[in-house]
């Protein structure tokens, strides 16, 4: 897709607005499963908190991807876009024992990473198959917030409280059918990643009846032009390489996993947002747009790059700009970025908009979420209508203050998701 198209979805459908292009999605899709070609079996599940829209969801199910989920809306949102259970792996961090067997009688597979509730699950459910998420203590992502497989992570079991969890095991008489791990996000040095890996097939021999081993993900893509990534070609040669020696030394043809979730749809989405104001300060020209951190947050919450592109001046002449949100605190996309000359009016188009942006928006400010918008085949399709002032509202209750009493509400009802 191009600037016309985007400039066309804004005036069709407003902004701001997010847009996903599927055929970028499916070309990171196959470049990653092209690059593990030599494993005889290879399983993508697409880590759903990176977006969750379903019509997304649906163009992976297509690809024959399955899904990593961290909580039983996402599961329920996968089963909801045809994943079969099978083909959904629950890795949850610090839920409740209850919530965990309420995702496996979904017959979904079940990843624990602490000791206290693969005990009580293992007690409970003996005849159900667990995977276990190992914390390999090696620190690697871009930033302390997505650095998840250190020594002080709340994440996964320590590999030195491995007796610990064999007793379990052995007690209980659980089956374990899978080993994990994911060390972070942003991943760039593969050695460190070969080396955790190293630590999780030495995990792997305490258990017999392995049918997968788990490699997490935290690929990093490029964030602006030069930038530098995760070489999945290269990592792919040498740990397919690795985990085809392994699967000799073990006797069985286990299944290589991964969980991607920002190298599949990063780079397919784009943020679209109309400048309001162009202010100059004494020393700063802002540019502010419709929006602000309550739709995407990653630059305050991370310091992440997003390139920042004027597609209604893309030939203009660069000036510097500070482009600024409207949220009543400090509300900076960027600082003195260059960026074609703007006008109040003009649409900019933010890059790398596809992963942990629309997922992590909020009606902050009482600000209605954006509305999604997917590019499939050449053309432009609503997947998500921009919120209404009702939608604002409609999970409220009003108490009536003169009498202290609240108005009967509909009963709820429980809403089963069919398998």
């Amino acid at each position: 897709m191009n600037n016309q198209d985007l400039l066309q979805i804004a005036k069709e459908y407003g902004a701001p607005v997010y847009v996903y292009d599927a055929e970028k999605i499916v070309s990171q899709y196959q470049r990653l499963t092209g690059a593990f070609g030599k494993v005889k079996h290879l399983k993508i599940n697409y880590a759903v908190k990176a977006l969750s829209n379903i019509s997304v969801l649906k163009v992976l199910n297509n690809l024959g991807s399955g899904l990593d989920t961290v909580s039983l809306q996402e599961v329920q949102l996968g089963l909801r876009a045809g994943f079969r259970p099978g083909d959904i792996i629950f890795t949850p961090n610090g839920v409740s024992l209850e919530e965990i067997e309420e995702v496996a009688a979904l017959g979904v597979q079940i990843n624990i990473d602490n000791l206290s509730i693969l005990e009580q699950f293992g007690t409970k459910h003996s005849d159900i198959p667990v995977c276990i998420r190992i914390n390999p203590h090696v620190m690697a992502g871009g930033n302390t917030n997505i650095s998840v497989g250190h020594i002080d992570s709340k994440f996964g079991i320590s590999i030195h409280q491995m007796p610990h969890l064999l007793r379990i095991v052995e007690n209980t008489r659980m089956r374990i059918n899978g080993i994990h791990m994911h060390t972070g996000s942003d991943i760039l040095d593969i050695e460190v990643f070969l080396y955790a890996s190293e630590i999780l097939f030495e995990t792997a021999k305490h258990f017999k009846d392995l049918d997968f081993i788990d490699f997490g993900s935290g690929f990093k893509v490029p964030y602006k032009e030069g930038d530098i990534e995760t070489n999945i070609e290269e990592f792919g040669k040498k740990l397919s390489r690795r985990f085809n020696e392994f699967c000799k030394e073990y006797g069985k043809d286990l299944t290589l996993a991964f969980e991607p979730g920002k190298f599949l749809v990063s780079e397919a989405g784009f943020f679209l947002a109309r400048v309001n104001v162009v202010k100059q300060t004494t020393s700063t020209v802002f540019a502010g747009v419709d929006t602000g951190f309550n739709h995407l947050i990653r630059p305050m919450l991370y310091g992440a790059h997003h390139d920042i592109v004027n597609i209604s001046n893309p030939d203009g002449r660069d000036r510097f700009y500070s482009v600024v949100g409207y949220i009543c605190e400090t509300d900076t996309f960027t600082n003195n970025r260059r960026i074609a000359q703007i006008t109040e009016g003009d649409i900019l188009c933010f890059k790398n908009a596809g992963a942990y942006c629309f997922t992590m928006a909020s009606n902050y400010n009482s600000r209605f979420r954006p509305a999604e918008v997917l590019w499939y085949n050449g053309q432009a399709h609503l997947i998500r209508k921009r919120e209404t002032f009702e939608d604002l509202v409609r999970n409220q209750v009003e108490v009536d203050l003169d009498t202290g009493k609240q108005p009967k509400q509909p009963k709820e009802e429980n809403i089963t998701v069919k398998q």
